[in-house]
């Protein structure tokens, strides 16, 4: 599920029974569904800060695979939470590129400039 490796180890357990997912991406799917009304609410930071929220789950990741280190599941949990958050801004500044490089294809190829940036606007 999800790609999730879901070792035993390394997820939840709620009433005897292991979370279908890790811990990690369990904290990355809260954090997905928590960053929908934040960035709705609060709006979206700007991308370099979407990339440096991104850091704490890699470096612990890439920590614990190319060394001895072990983090725990709240570490996990937490640095997923603010990955998922910062892929939700991440993909809003992906559907932003597409609609920036869609609307200039198009005013390639349409006469009316003009209308295209009001629609560009609109979708953004």
């Amino acid at each position: 599920m999800f790609g999730c490796h879901a070792r035993a180890d390394r997820s939840f357990f709620f009433r005897g029974k292991q979370f279908p997912i890790c811990a990690r991406c369990t904290g990355e799917l809260i954090g997905m569904i928590a960053g929908i009304p934040i960035a709705i609410f609060w709006g979206v930071p700007e991308f370099w800060y979407v990339l440096l929220l991104m850091v704490p789950m890699v470096f612990d990741g890439f920590l614990q695979l190319l060394t001895s280190y072990e983090s725990g599941n709240i570490r996990r949990l937490l640095t997923g939470m603010v990955f998922g958050v910062a892929f939700i801004f991440f993909l809003i500044y992906f559907h932003r590129t597409c609609v920036w490089i869609a609307g200039s294809f198009l005013k390639l190829f349409v006469a009316e400039p003009e209308r295209i940036d009001g629609l560009m606007r609109s979708i953004t």
